[in-house]
């Protein structure tokens, strides 16, 4: 006869002491013993007779287990869903998974398939053991950011996280995602910051402290050399603070030093998830692949589901030219990560290297959608209109990012080609003299690829030219020259300028220099046959003795008139202008993109060069 088993008691014994139950669960969380928690704590749950607290407890042991729907189960079953907290969790579960609509139902009170009315509604459920209002109110229009972003409606989750900024001004998360998805413009980040009440959270010295550290994460477009405020001194070499002066110096176009920051951070923190970013970006910029490789196949092995790893892989190939590749892998880390714009500006990158515009438009037009506050993508869309002749819309896309970005010089000159193909000579020159003094006060011209900033050299030399001042235009080709040695259409166009000041001689040198280095060069031939014919007219075939006797040659060999002394050439017989020089093809420019030849990315971001004009048919942009 089988023996009877006396149930347990339903409620605990008055001598059991649940404390020390619930002090194990708390001790295995911290010190990451999950599974252990989540055993005692369900042994606790049955001990106290359903508690609320240490259902709560149980279901935060469900999260950290990642059994989510399991935690909305236990919660909604005990009906907790009337206490915030609980609430909360049940909502956070649900975005975890992806239940995006169920998520945000929960946050506003709104019923759902999931749950009965009569669930939610009635008077909320306090459990002081868990409370915590003030938390609460901040986790929830965070979490509401979250749930907005993942769904694309950028305007409500800017709204929800500067809610949850004002509700709990530590709260770091709030401030990350509005400047590093660049949501706000530099504007509304200082209202954002200045709007914040500290008064009731911590002390005067206190409060410094914190509006300094936030200060640093704003403004990317301000000057990277600004003094470090006092209260935070101690911080110049914290991580996070230079990781936001690389940042800085990244958008101020100075690639090299930004380069040397993130790898200083790296050498601490080799897997800085917000430096590595900026890296990259950096790598391309500098074109160091090798390096590039090493740390993408790094990333792959630990981080296989980050998309930062794919977006390095993507990267590498569109860094080397192969752009099928690159588009792959970039595919793939927007799909891991639907809102990480950098990778849809490297997207539209590999498609523009194509010249596949609609599809790199399409791509830059989801990075400006992603990336309100960035200049960036406006940029490379005023690039793309450019090249589709649409000047209009290109210089429309470029005011807007001038708005943004005013002393990057990359959109200054890009205003500047759209303002010459207008033939509006004397704006074009105000703003390429611009770019140049920028790109000189900044130290700039040593620390970035040459070759963008010999076509800035090249293209105001191109302005000069046609607003006379000859002189002007011969010093800076030859400042493109010294950035970019060996460029035949420099040496073409700085024939031109020589000839056109009377220098025949010098410019049949340089456009002897421009057909050494691409002998097929057609403009370099027509300017120098032509140069030639004025340089002979110019100057007697032979220099020297007078007294030469005339050489006897027979009649029946040159005719009955031996005379030449009267011959002219035809085209020595009009003076040597900007018009005449090439016929119709001079003054007719024709503008593309060096970026589209894959020699930079942006950042997320990356920098684009300007369009280069090419008054003359310049086809050699490569040394």
């Amino acid at each position: 006869m089988t023996e009877e088993v006396e149930p347990m008691p339903t409620s605990p014994a008055e001598s059991l002491d649940l404390e020390k139950f619930r002090k194990v669960v708390r001790s295995a969380i911290e010190r990451h013993h999950y599974r252990t928690a989540m055993f005692w704590a369900d042994k606790v749950v049955s001990l106290s007779g359903g508690a609320a607290a240490d259902v709560y407890w149980l279901a935060q042991t469900y999260y950290l287990t990642k059994q989510y729907h399991r935690a909305i189960v236990l919660l909604t079953t005990h009906k907790l869903l009337r206490n915030l907290t609980c609430r909360y969790l049940v909502a956070l579960c649900h975005y975890e998974v992806g239940e995006y609509p169920s998520a945000l139902n929960i946050l506003e009170h709104n019923d759902n398939n999931n749950m009965s009315p009569n669930k939610v509604k009635g008077e909320m459920l306090s459990v002081p053991e868990i409370d915590d209002v003030m938390s609460t109110t901040c986790s929830t229009h965070l979490l509401k950011g979250y749930i907005y972003e993942a769904t694309d409606n950028r305007a409500l989750a800017a709204e929800s996280f500067q809610v949850a900024l004002q509700a709990d001004p530590m709260c770091c998360e709030a401030i990350n995602a509005l400047t590093q998805h660049h949501m706000l413009t530099a504007k509304e980040e200082q209202d954002l910051l200045s709007s914040v009440q500290l008064s009731g959270w911590c002390s005067e010295p206190e409060g410094a402290v914190v509006r300094a550290v936030y200060q640093t994460r704003t403004n990317k477009y301000c000057s990277p050399n600004q003094v470090i405020p006092q209260p935070i001194a101690a911080l110049a070499t914290n991580a996070d603070f230079l990781t936001a002066q690389a940042e800085k110096l990244y958008y101020n176009c100075n690639f090299s030093q930004s380069y040397r920051l993130t790898q200083e951070v790296l050498k601490k923190d080799p897997y800085h998830t917000e430096c590595l970013p900026i890296h990259i970006s950096c790598l391309v910029e500098l074109k160091q692949a090798n390096t590039l490789f090493l740390l993408a196949h790094k990333l792959v092995d630990l981080y296989p589901e980050n998309a930062l790893a794919w977006f390095a892989v993507g990267c590498y190939y569109y860094l080397i030219g192969k752009n099928e590749q690159a588009r792959r892998y970039l595919s793939k880390a927007t799909t891991l990560d639907r809102v990480f714009g950098p990778a849809w500006i490297a997207y539209g990158h590999s498609f523009a290297a194509e010249n596949e515009h609609d599809q790199a438009m399409a791509a830059y037009f989801k990075a400006a959608q992603l990336m309100k506050g960035c200049h960036l993508p406006l940029l490379y869309i005023g690039m793309e209109y450019g090249l589709t002749n649409n000047p209009k819309f290109a210089e429309k896309f470029f005011r807007e990012a001038l708005e943004i970005a005013p002393s990057d010089p990359f959109v200054l000159h890009e205003l500047g080609v759209v303002a010459f193909s207008n033939q509006e000579y004397g704006v074009a020159e105000t703003y390429m003299r611009k770019a140049v003094g920028l790109v000189e006060e900044g130290g700039v011209a040593v620390a970035v690829v040459p070759e963008k900033w010999a076509a800035l050299h090249n293209n105001l030399a191109h302005t000069c030219r046609k607003l006379a001042k000859y002189e002007e235009a011969i010093h800076f080709h030859q400042q493109a020259l010294r950035l970019c040695p060996g460029v035949a259409s420099t040496y073409s166009a700085l024939g031109l300028v020589q000839a056109l000041v009377g220098d025949y001689e010098a410019a049949v040198v340089s456009l002897h220099k421009a057909l050494s280095l691409h002998r097929d060069h057609t403009t370099a031939t027509t300017l120098l046959n032509t140069v030639m014919e004025q340089l002979t007219a110019q100057k007697p075939t032979f220099q020297g003795d007078d007294n030469v006797p005339a050489l006897d040659l027979p009649s029946e060999l040159v005719g009955t008139d031996t005379n030449t002394s009267d011959l002219t050439p035809a085209s020595a017989e009009e003076p040597l202008s900007d018009t005449n020089l090439l016929g119709s093809s001079i003054g007719q420019p024709m503008m593309h993109s060096s970026d589209v030849a894959g020699d930079s990315l942006s950042h997320s971001e990356s920098q684009s060069s300007a369009l280069i004009i090419e008054d003359m048919v310049m086809d050699d942009q490569s040394p």
